[in-house]
């Protein structure tokens, strides 16, 4: 039994120290890619975006055009930070709010699943070794 929990903890070991960084990171680039293009769908298409919003979406509780400019700024922020591993864990909850509010509010469709899925096991697990977070961390620049 010994020698199987040391062969367990030598798989994770191996596991932690060189599939986790790079699951994380794809895991982190995927979701980045997919709100990105959002936020520049909606850039570009300004005035369809704010209709979508007034007459569409009907947010409740939101003023229409605010909520726009909201959506929009969260969408083209946080996939940055979530690329480059920056304030990662802070970067998920906005992207998860908007994802349950699309679901709740608008349109329910299992990727909205998969979306939380993948942001939950960041901001539970963290950005990974491979991020700015890291690096901060380890340099110790804020202590």
């Amino acid at each position: 039994m010994h020698r199987v929990v040391k062969i367990y903890r030598k798989i994770i070991h191996i596991f932690e120290h060189t599939g986790m960084p790079w699951l994380v990171l794809g895991l982190r680039l995927w979701i980045a890619r997919i709100f990105w293009y959002s936020g520049l769908t909606k850039i570009s298409h300004w005035p369809a975006t704010t209709y979508l919003f007034k007459y569409e979406y009907k947010l409740p509780y939101l003023n229409p055009e605010g909520a726009a400019y909201v959506f929009t700024f969260f969408e083209l922020v946080c996939p940055i930070l979530l690329t480059v591993g920056l304030a990662t864990r802070l970067a998920t909850i906005p992207i998860l709010i908007m994802i349950a509010i699309i679901q709740v509010t608008y349109l329910n469709i299992s990727d909205h699943g998969y979306w939380a899925v993948m942001l939950a096991t960041i901001l539970f697990y963290g950005p990974g070794r491979i991020s700015m977070d890291h690096y901060i961390k380890n340099k110790r620049l804020f202590q």
